[in-house]
């Protein structure tokens, strides 16, 4: 279902910081559903960030994690 969503968020080497979480809670909030990916070097929980984006975590797949506005994705596809 989510093969041709792209990414609008990368993760990179130094982590998430607020910013980025900000800028996630925005894009969940304008496009309902975001594909999120990370660095092999990165050390990300996607549960942790889609408890701080205030968001449902949708489904995790090697380093990409969807994230759906709440209500919306649930945890299908974990």
């Amino acid at each position: 279902m989510f093969q041709d969503l792209k990414p609008t968020v990368w993760i990179g080497k130094s982590g998430y910081s607020e910013t980025l979480i900000e800028e996630i809670r925005l894009q969940v909030k304008v496009r309902k559903y975001v594909k999120i990916k990370w660095l092999r070097s990165t050390d990300v929980d996607p549960e942790e960030i889609a408890r701080l984006a205030k968001a449902d975590l949708v489904g995790v797949r090697g380093r990409t994690m969807v994230l759906a506005e709440r209500g919306r994705g649930g945890s299908q596809g974990r």
